[in-house]
């Protein structure tokens, strides 16, 4: 479910990032009055009211993920998929300790190192 919120929200945010940036600004229709060309291919009104509605339901697509993955992050379910499995408990292997007063000396003694003579 997460990973579905997920991909919904980063989808619905690169399509509000374009929808935005293609909507042009307020002082946009200066540049028809002077020869500029009309916008007829979305009608006589231009695009504003189509991209008006579709920013209005992409925001509210982005408002409504933003929450659910906030909620989602806030309260984990803490579901597993190993609900039903009983857990075995390890094997522990007992090494044997000394006691301090029985300790035996070590019964290997370190090399010595020849050290080889200078002939004179």
């Amino acid at each position: 479910m997460e990973t579905f919120l997920i991909t919904v929200h980063v989808f619905v945010s690169m399509t509000l990032i374009l929808i935005v940036l293609i909507q042009s600004g307020k002082g946009a229709e200066m540049g028809a009055a002077f020869g500029g060309a009309a916008q007829t291919v979305f009608g006589g009104s231009g695009p504003a009211p189509l991209l008006g509605k579709i920013t209005t339901f992409s925001a509210v697509i982005f408002m409504v993920t933003s929450l659910s993955l906030a909620y989602l992050s806030a309260n984990p379910t803490g579901g597993s998929i190993m609900k039903g499995v009983k857990t075995v408990a390890p094997i522990q292997a007992t090494v044997p300790v000394e006691e301090p007063g029985n300790v035996q000396p070590s019964a290997v003694v370190p090399k010595e190192e020849s050290v080889p003579e200078e002939n004179n």
